[in-house]
């Protein structure tokens, strides 16, 4: 196989940009590097395609070397043929490799293989190939031999049909056939285990539907119903249709006295081999695919939290809610220093609250807060309910915002937040974690393992090692797109910077600590274990705001600082205007082709120079919104279909998307009440944190759900 030429046609690229892409990986470039700085070489392909580019580039190349593997296999055995290399060379599968390779390959002892041990398949090939002159029976007892343990007729006929069972699930062909017959027109059912029991999944008691016709979130919801036991699960076929469809391969003389022996070796094989194992198949393929999409689903919600836009320049007071331990408290200065730890008891029943308003009255006071961030967990609303009341009481300036706690706790029990703040306890972290979130999203989420971040729908059932590697590749691509403070990153941070590792991200805070803040990039080259590959793919994204040279600020790579300062020159300006309206008047008259001829440089990386020239502080999370701050609050009692709210996008599924409008829990949008247009899916058109304004349609106060619509009526 042509490797280079099947991701051409698969990703409709050029020759060009595949061999450039493939090249720059073997070299060991990041996928950010890549994508940022080697457009001219790309294309300018993005992140996403180009690791999705990378992974199939494995794949194919691990392709070719199983199926170099297998047929060498084939060889040494002496079963190579010319039909087997053709088929083996266009195998575009692992799966139809594995089932080309499937009759040679070193088997267990089955019954077909205990069967060959008995001296039978000699048997077997005379009643295969319709060669019985004579009755079956009386060919059979030339086989029997007491010796091996075929001591009747019986004995010699059982096991050349499971010789023949075993040859007929061995076939490739046969194989994809029947995968493709179970995907086309068979049924997935489910049967309840126990119908008197209540459980989520009673939609599945007694469940049928086309295989190829189950969206993704059903099969995981299935398959987990399936491991608690709760139900049964099978995948229907016609079975009548396919023993004819095999029968009619294997029966070359239809007037042959060993049809029936045929018949019954095919029906054993179809029901105790092939069906079996294509189920297994079947089911895999399915699961796979659905853990693609909730990986998908995952991964995009998670790069839209990471992505939010942070709150800079705020005395927050971060609140972490609870009942009988009190709601603890933490004064987070603009620099995300903590001033303060507190704790009050404002959602248990008391006689007054005087000490809780007191001391929440004189924080917001000496410290000068100007938002309050509530975390959305347990007594949330009970919180905001008595923060809302506190600034309406007290005609505050206040401002306050519900912050996801998506893995908070999470962090606040790591090791890294021990580290961190040694002296407080979990709770207390969790309230600095909190206003950290609001300030800066990116920064604080970081330090959460991706996977505890539950944005998405099913993540503990997909492959975890796949999850990890996926939501890793999201969280380096927001921190590299974002660009890095090296002078205040932590090490979590640093270390999803292209090219940089957690070892290497300690040594660079080791360093800062001894040496003090890094005033130009060159000085970063010191740090330990920084060799030149390391320092040519990170660079770009570390920034040093305030540098000497203001280029270190910048998105603009060390390798281009000759050509921009050139460009500085052509056009009659200094370092000391970027970022004003002079220079964008300047860049806004350039002929591009004579720059590009002048440098020497090619259009795209001449674009970014000229975009850091402008905005040399843009960040893409300048393009998201900020979150809904609020100072009232709402009570489900208050809500009447048709009323019109606003609301912050909390979750996104297949099936719809969370709304956060202020209640204890979310209303739900469904896909069909998201757009008058027809959607694929609810990603379509949100994301998560986006402020949506919707209308109510449906308000359960028994169960606490409201449906919305963003439909208006």
């Amino acid at each position: 196989m042509d490797i280079q030429l099947k991701l051409q046609q698969e990703f409709s690229l050029k020759q060009t940009q595949v061999e450039n892409v493939i090249k720059l990986i073997d070299e060991g470039n990041t996928i950010p590097f890549i994508a940022r700085y080697r457009k001219e070489m790309t294309g300018s392909l993005d992140d996403q395609l180009l690791r999705t580019l990378s992974e199939r580039l494995a794949y194919l190349r691990n392709l070719e070397d199983k199926r170099t593997q297998v047929k060498n296999t084939i060889t040494e055995q002496g079963n190579m043929t010319e039909e087997l290399e053709q088929k083996l060379s266009l195998a575009e599968t692992m799966t139809e490799i594995e089932d080309i390779y499937r009759p040679f390959r070193p088997k267990r002892r089955t019954r077909a293989t205990i069967a060959k041990e008995k001296g039978l398949e000699p048997f077997a090939d005379l009643i295969w190939l319709q060669i019985v002159p004579d009755s079956i029976e009386n060919m059979a007892k030339d086989f029997i031999d007491t010796e091996k343990g075929v001591e009747t007729i019986d004995d010699a006929v059982s096991g050349a049909k499971d010789i023949i069972a075993e040859r007929i699930s061995d076939d490739a062909d046969l194989r994809k056939m029947l995968r493709t017959e179970t995907i086309k027109n068979g049924y997935l059912t489910a049967k309840a285990s126990d119908e008197n029991i209540e459980s989520v999944y009673e939609m599945y008691y007694d469940y049928h539907e086309r295989v190829n016709r189950i969206v993704s979130h059903r099969i995981l919801a299935i398959n987990r119903a399936e491991n608690e036991k709760v139900i049964a699960v099978n995948i229907v076929v016609d079975k009548d249709f396919l023993t004819q469809y095999i029968n009619r391969g294997v029966t070359k003389n239809r007037n042959s006295s060993v049809n029936e022996y045929l018949s019954k070796a095919v029906e054993d094989s179809l029901n105790r081999l092939l069906l079996p194992s294509i189920e297994r198949e079947v089911r895999s393929e399915l699961t796979e695919k659905a853990s693609e999409q909730a990986l998908k689903v995952f991964s995009i919600n998670l790069e839209k939290l990471l992505m939010q836009a942070p709150l800079k320049d705020k005395m927050v007071l971060g609140l972490d809610p609870a009942y009988r331990t009190g709601c603890k408290l933490a004064v987070v200065d603009q620099t995300g220093k903590v001033l303060k730890i507190d704790k009050v008891f404002i959602t248990i029943p008391k006689a007054n609250y005087d000490k809780e308003k007191k001391v929440l009255l004189d924080i917001i006071k000496k410290y000068s807060i100007e938002i309050i961030a509530i975390g959305n967990g347990t007594a949330s609303r009970e919180s905001e309910a008595f923060i809302s009341q506190l600034i309406k009481d007290n005609n505050l300036n206040v401002d306050y915002a519900i912050i996801s706690e998506a893995g908070a706790s999470v962090y606040s029990a790591s090791k890294l937040a021990k580290e961190e703040f040694p002296d407080y306890q979990v709770e207390e972290r969790s309230a600095v974690s909190i206003a950290r979130r609001l300030q800066d999203p990116l920064a604080e989420l970081v330090k959460i393992e991706p996977k505890a971040i539950s944005v998405g729908q099913y993540q503990h059932d997909i492959a975890q090692k796949q999850l990890e590697e996926q939501l890793d590749f999201v969280v380096e691509k927001a921190v590299n797109n974002v660009g890095v403070d090296i002078n205040t990153a932590s090490v979590s941070l640093l270390q999803y910077v292209a090219g940089l590792n957690a070892g290497v991200a300690k040594n660079i805070i080791k360093y800062r600590d001894e040496n003090g803040k890094f005033t130009n990039r060159k000085e970063i080259m010191n740090v330990s274990k920084l060799g030149a590959k390391t320092y040519q793919q990170a660079i770009g994204f570390l920034r040093i705001p305030g540098a000497n040279d203001p280029f270190d600020a910048t998105a603009i790579h060390p390798e281009n600082y000759q050509q921009a300062k050139k460009l500085l020159e052509l056009i009659g300006a200094n370092e000391s205007v970027l970022g004003t309206k002079e220079i964008a008047e300047k860049l806004g008259n350039l002929n591009k082709e004579e720059i590009m001829n002048e440098l020497q440089i090619d259009s795209y990386t001449l674009d970014d120079i000229i975009d850091s020239f402008i905005k040399p502080n843009r960040s893409p999370r300048d393009n998201y919104a900020t979150p809904l701050l609020k100072k009232d609050i709402l009570k489900i009692d208050d809500l009447k279909p048709g009323m019109v709210l606003e609301g912050t996008v909390r979750n996104v599924v297949d099936f719809g998307a969370f709304i956060d409008i202020g209640l204890k829990n979310d209303g739900l949008v469904h896909i069909s009440k998201i757009s008058h247009e027809r959607i694929k899916h609810p990603l379509d058109k949100l994301s998560i944190g986006d402020i949506v304004e919707v209308y109510v349609i449906d308000v359960d106060i028994n169960k606490h759900r409201v449906g919305l619509s963003m439909i208006k009526d």
